[in-house]
């Protein structure tokens, strides 16, 4: 796991959760995750520039486990929302023959000027790359989707195929790739896979006709969690399926608490206390969250807290302002990040309508329209955003 900016608790999450679950805890089945996180030296003194760029500056690591025999690379991007069968992908890759495989999406005309799409040959061979084209240049795009097994009615509602960003790289191709070739590129989707093609690389596309939502904007964040709180046909991705279950980490809370309050359409994470005449609606609730009385939550992500808090703690701040949000405050099309302490009848709910905005002194960004309170941000009594 390659990862970059403020990453620490992503690193003790995924050692936590992956580690003592999949790997070696009592139902563990023997794999493990390695955090590789971005350094500097004196001969690397830059970040990690891209997604070709991460991997080059831990290539020592790959060579070390192509002298063990290690065939294939899959490569995944840690902003994506779906769930696949690995090996089925890899098995295709091995089966091909192929330099690369590329993940790929189909989609309609609508959806697909937003992505990068590829064009195949009958074999399912990738020989033409175009990123995000529009007009003439998109309907040239298109392609036979039941070439990679679409059914034939939903080929003609879907002719584009997009990559997802997700890749099999044969070991000795990834490093010549690199190394030899393209030792200055930063990114795999942009430039070493376009450039191998050129090449005359054998690329081909794997079809992934499933769930998939590219999660790295706040817009994308913050709908992809309201999602969840979908029901029946509307749903697109559950957490409750037992052959491909979600780990994360056990944390022994206890259940949430509800009084005297009314919940619709929302996902209430554990620990939580939700007091009497609060309403939420459409809202996903993270854990250990302490909602004051007579609040109004609507598209609300909030995302909890890291712990409780005794009143001797609380009372060590100025004003002693608990965690969670105050008696009557009004949370509307927003993200509350963890540990944020919001006063009693605050209004967060882009009164202006404003899209962007950065108030990071006042505890609060907005993007794209939408309220994001920064993390262990105090916003006082009375606060109208």
């Amino acid at each position: 796991c390659l990862t970059q900016f403020n990453s620490a608790s992503l690193n003790r999450h995924m050692s936590q959760a992956y580690n003592s679950i999949v790997g070696g805890g009592p139902a563990g089945r023997g794999g493990f995750v390695e955090v590789l996180a971005a350094q500097q030296s004196p001969t690397n003194p830059e970040w990690f520039q891209g997604t070709a760029d991460a991997v080059r500056q831990y290539l020592w690591l790959f060579q070390a486990a192509e002298r063990d025999g290690i065939e294939n690379y899959l490569i995944l991007s840690g902003d994506h929302l779906y769930r696949m069968d690995y090996s089925e992908f890899v098995e295709r890759h091995v089966a091909s023959g192929a330099d690369i495989t590329v993940s790929a999406l189909p989609c309609d005309e609508k959806r697909a000027s937003a992505f990068g799409l590829m064009k195949i040959d009958d074999t399912g061979r990738i020989f033409e790359f175009a990123e995000k084209p529009q007009g003439e240049a998109l309907k040239n795009m298109q392609v036979d989707t039941t070439v990679l097994g679409l059914d034939e009615a939903r080929a003609q509602e879907m002719p584009y195929i997009a990559s997802m960003g997700i890749y099999v790289f044969k070991t000795s191709a990834m490093i010549d790739l690199l190394t030899k070739h393209f030792p200055n590129a930063n990114d795999f989707g942009s430039e070493v896979i376009p450039g191998a093609n050129a090449m005359g690389m054998n690329i081909q596309a794997f079809l992934f006709d499933g769930y998939w939502e590219d999660i790295g904007t706040i817009e994308a964040f913050y709908k992809s969690n309201l999602a969840l709180c979908e029901s029946g046909d509307k749903l697109n991705f559950s957490f409750y399926d037992h052959e491909f279950p979600i780990y994360t980490m056990s944390r022994f809370l206890p259940p949430s608490k509800m009084i005297d309050c009314e919940i619709n359409d929302s996902v209430i994470g554990d620990g939580c206390v939700i007091r009497h005449g609060s309403r939420v609606s459409n809202s996903v609730v993270g854990l250990r969250s302490l909602i004051g009385s007579n609040c109004v939550i609507e598209d609300a992500l909030i995302m909890g807290s890291d712990y409780y808090e005794t009143m001797d703690e609380c009372e060590l701040l100025p004003g002693c302002m608990p965690i969670g949000l105050g008696n009557g405050t009004t949370v509307r099309k927003c993200i509350i990040d963890k540990n944020a302490r919001i006063g009693h009848n605050c209004q967060i709910i882009n009164k202006d309508n404003v899209q962007e905005a950065n108030r990071e002194k006042e505890g609060y960004i907005i993007k794209d329209g939408i309220v994001v309170i920064i993390k262990d941000s105090v916003i006082p009594d009375g606060t109208v955003i």
